[in-house]
């Protein structure tokens, strides 16, 4: 290679701008960060579809298959509270709205682009999820304490070595209850990590429009 074409490398390569790599490195950090929050938003959504599905499944079963005191051989008790598989119903439809539309305004460019909304649903979505799930998971664990009412996951569990021919299949039941439950415990870290994740995230966009403006600012005035 001749003199002069090496002149003129090390001129090109002096001529890149540090601050410009540096903003490319950092929009690349976020971009890695953003992936990683709809990762585990979508993870979260799975997990709360299927708590929403199978402890609905249960409840839909027990509403069919229950029936009155006058009736010989009830299938279901007497003292029974269906409060904790509600809790897990209600608490997962909140998991699963928050998280469908926080990976809609991250996925689908025309709501992307509405900037206030999409930030917002970035951190809001998943402290809604979050709270959700805790609220859900504390009024669980606090009716289930009880030692005189039976709940639809005990009483299956209980009862699921049986074998039946017909609904409402206690073994089955009592594997659907167990499903939502684990799920639901697994999804309070899950939603506390998306959660940390859209906050650095947060602040990594904030850091970023400020480096932004700084150069905008510090660039030299066209000249007339």
């Amino acid at each position: 290679m001749s003199s002069e074409n090496k002149g003129l490398g090390l001129t090109t390569y002096s001529e890149v701008d540090p601050q410009d790599l540096h903003y490319q490195k950092h929009l690349k950090k976020i971009r890695l960060v953003d992936a990683a929050r709809v990762g585990l938003t979508l993870l979260g959504l799975l997990c709360g579809l299927t708590v929403l599905g199978t402890s609905a499944d249960t409840l839909a079963v027990y509403n069919s298959t229950h029936l009155s005191a006058d009736f010989h051989l009830p299938l279901w008790p007497d003292r029974f509270d269906l409060r904790p598989t509600i809790a897990l119903v209600i608490g997962s439809c909140i998991v699963v709205t928050a998280n469908v539309a926080s990976l809609l305004f991250s996925k689908v460019q025309v709501l992307r682009n509405r900037t206030v909304i999409h930030t917002s649903l970035t951190f809001v979505a998943p402290f809604v999820s979050f709270t959700g799930v805790m609220i859900s998971m504390i009024f669980f664990y606090a009716v289930n304490a009880s030692i005189t009412d039976d709940t639809l996951q005990s009483w299956s569990c209980q009862w699921g070595f049986a074998s039946m021919s017909a609904k409402p299949h206690f073994g089955t039941l009592c594997n659907e209850s167990r499903t939502a439950l684990y799920l639901s415990v697994v999804l309070v870290p899950v939603e506390l990590v998306v959660l940390t994740v859209a906050g650095y995230q947060s602040m990594l966009e904030r850091k970023s429009i400020g480096a932004m403006l700084s150069r905008k600012s510090g660039s030299p005035a066209p000249s007339s």
